[in-house]
Order: C-alpha cells, then structure tokens, then sequence
C-alpha cells in the first residue's frame, strides 16, 4: 500500500461494531420483507449509519426503500451495495441479511480512514434485487454516477471471488380465452388453460436444443377459477436465463414463438410484459477481484480456484448491470449451510447460525480492506477514477 494506510485498522473497527452488526443481520432476518416494501429493514440499516455519522438521503430514484448513506469528501467514491428484500414465504434464504450487515460494517470501517486514503464512501440500498432490479432503477437515475467501482458479497456454501452470473428476462404471460359452461356447452369456450399447456409443451420441446446456459422456468400464476368454467385468463410468470445478454435476446424470440403457437392452437390471444428489468451478466472487474482473493486467503478464508469459477453460475442478479457499468465485485462468501442452497428453507435458517455471523465479520473486513488495496495503490487509484471520469463525460455528451 503506497501511502502506508493500516488496512488492518478494519479489523479493529468491525470487531468494536460486531454486536450491532450481527444484531441488524438477525433482526432483517427475523422480519423478512418483499420487493420494494423493505420499509423496516432499511430502517434498521439507516439508523446504525446515522449512528456512525454517514449522511443519509431516503427514497432516491422514486423507491420508497432504496436510500444512500455516504460519510467522507475524497475525491474517489466507493459504493457498498446493501441488499435487503426477502423471497416469498421462505423469507431470507438468499442471505440478504448478510449482504446488508456486511455492507455497513464495511462502510463504518471504511469511514474511519476515509480521509487518510482520499474516499467517499457511499452504502447505496438496493430493492428488490430477487425481482424489480433495484440496481437497474438506480444506475438510470444516475445514482451509480460518481461511483468509481461498487462491491458487496453475497452468502453461499462456499467462497466464490469471480462469481458468474446469467443475463436474465423476467416476464408474464397473459392468455385471453372465451368462457363457457365446461360441460354444457363447451364449444363455446376457447379454452386459456389449454393455451399455457401447448405453450409449456413447446417449451419443453425447446429445451432440447438450446445452448449451454440458456434457461427457462416458471409457474402458473393464474390457471382458471373452476372445473366447470372453461377458463378465459390465464397467466404465466416465467424466467429466461442466458449467458450473455445477446444470448438472452436470442432464446426470448424462441420462447415468445411458444407462447405464440399455444394461442394460436386455441383460439385464445396472448400478450406478454416485462415484470422486472432485464439483468445483464455479472462482468467482475479483474483487479478489484484480484485483490479480493489476496485479502480473504491472508484471512484464512478458502476460495474455489479460478479456473471452476464459471463452472455453475449463480443464478442472476441485477448487480450484473452494475458492473457491465463501472469496476465491482459481487463475490459470494461462504457459511455452513448444511449441505442446503440458495432459495431453500434450510439456508434460511443457516443465514443466522455461527458462520453467517462470521461472513458478516469477515465480509466486512475483506471489503474494506480491498478498498483500500485498491485506492492505495497509484496505478489503481488512477485507473478507476479515469474509467469514471470517461463515464461522466459520455453522459454528460449525451
């Protein structure tokens, strides 16, 4: 570190905050709440920042949830991303109480030498990253603009530094049928149900023949209201999945064309809207990683070698957007699970077990630490604060 900052000051500091962190990571857990309705977990993030001296602004870019708490006056401002929204009925079992907890315990580390490495440091809460693209909302309003690279990490079963994620189009589809008695006169109905069943056939058939990474899923959110009415809405939630977002807009004319034919079959017609943002693909910035993985081996945290780090992604995230925008990392950092993942009750409930109280730690450490690593270092500094520089001025020619 070129200008002799003690990174392992951090260490000091989150261990001093470690009562309330662990507390704000239990409490987010104990109330889990769903996109854009995270009033009392933001709550509780802005009040232990308020605490510690970070200015706060509340209800930016027009979500009522989303907020930025930012401490310091250097010239490079760094941007930790607090995660905080929950998933249905199975609550916190994607960990956002980890991310948010670790995002302020980082950012009060941070504050302490702020000065000394020439920082702003900005916790930016994000909504509905599980479905809304929070992130997406706030790089549009321009939040994101002054940032010269943003991080956070993410729980897992194990520790991941150059996470992969896929590109993802969340959309619903509506089927527009014709009621009638389902047995009394049944020709007189064009049947909605029946339309989604020809297009999940098609979509079956179609799995066949995509490409490596390109996905498709979902539910029936709407099939009829009774076995005696030949149902005249129906409607699916689905999720597409690719790669790349290029590789997105290809598997989307594949599946809309299913969607097409089980209206066309029945009679029925079809529309289709965008439920949340399209997530682009996680593009780690190759330093900012670097220096990650350097931090968390010194720390005696374990990372899966490099070279299977594409292996399987991990689903889709909108801090994807992010970092197709500006340097940042989204590493995943590991607790004891059990043996369960993401999006299942048991990670739930090992989202506040011993481990996740020591990501949380650890977690706040090893992002304030590679902070500093980064700013610290000339060539680096110089680096990120010309690639925002060229950001604003592409905007602001615009």
């Amino acid at each position: 570190m070129a200008l002799g900052v003690d990174s392992a000051r951090t260490e000091t500091v989150v261990s001093a905050a470690a009562g309330d962190l662990i507390a704000l990571s239990h409490s987010i857990h104990a109330e889990p709440e769903l996109a854009f309705t995270e009033y009392k977990s933001a709550a509780k993030i802005v009040e232990l920042l308020a605490q510690h001296g970070f200015e706060i602004e509340s209800g930016i870019a027009g979500m009522a949830t989303a907020f930025t708490a930012t401490y310091g006056s250097g010239d490079l401002v760094v941007a930790l991303c607090a995660e905080y929204d929950a998933l249905p009925e199975i609550g916190h079992a994607c960990g956002h109480n980890i991310i948010a907890a670790s995002a302020v315990g980082a950012a009060v580390a941070l504050a302490a030498v702020a000065d000394e490495v020439g920082i702003t440091v900005t916790v930016v809460g994000t909504p509905a990253e599980e479905s809304g693209g929070g992130k997406v909302i706030l790089l549009e309003a321009g939040v994101f603009d002054t940032a010269a690279m943003a991080l956070m990490v993410h729980p897992g079963p194990f520790d991941i530094v150059g996470a992969s994620s896929l590109a993802l189009a969340d959309i619903a589809v509506e089927f527009t049928g014709r009621a009638a008695h389902a047995s009394a006169a049944p020709e007189y109905g064009r049947n909605a149900a029946d339309a989604i069943t020809v297009a999940q056939v098609g979509l079956g058939l179609l799995r066949q023949h995509l490409a490596p990474g390109q996905q498709l899923h979902g539910i029936v959110s709407a099939g009829g209201t009774a076995p005696n009415i030949v149902p005249a809405h129906t409607e699916l939630l689905y999720y597409l999945r690719a790669t790349s977002a290029a590789a997105l807009v290809e598997l989307q004319e594949r599946a809309y064309a299913c969607f097409a034919a089980g209206a066309l079959a029945t009679g029925c017609t079809h529309t289709i809207r965008t439920v949340s943002p399209t997530y682009t693909e996680l593009t780690p910035d190759r330093e900012l990683a670097q220096a990650y993985r350097e931090v968390i081996v010194a720390m005696g945290r374990d990372p899966i070698a490099p070279e299977l780090e594409g292996s399987r992604p991990l689903g889709s995230t909108d801090m994807g957007n992010v970092t197709n925008v500006l340097p940042g990392i989204h590493p995943v950092i590991g607790i004891d699970s059990e043996g369960s993942v993401t999006h299942q009750p048991a990670f739930a409930a090992a989202s506040v077990n011993a481990s996740a109280d020591r990501a949380v730690l650890d977690g706040a450490v090893a992002l304030a630490r590679t902070t500093i690593e980064m700013v610290t270092d000339p060539v680096q500094r110089a680096r990120l604060l010309d690639l925002q520089a060229r950001r604003t001025k592409v905007g602001s020619s615009r």
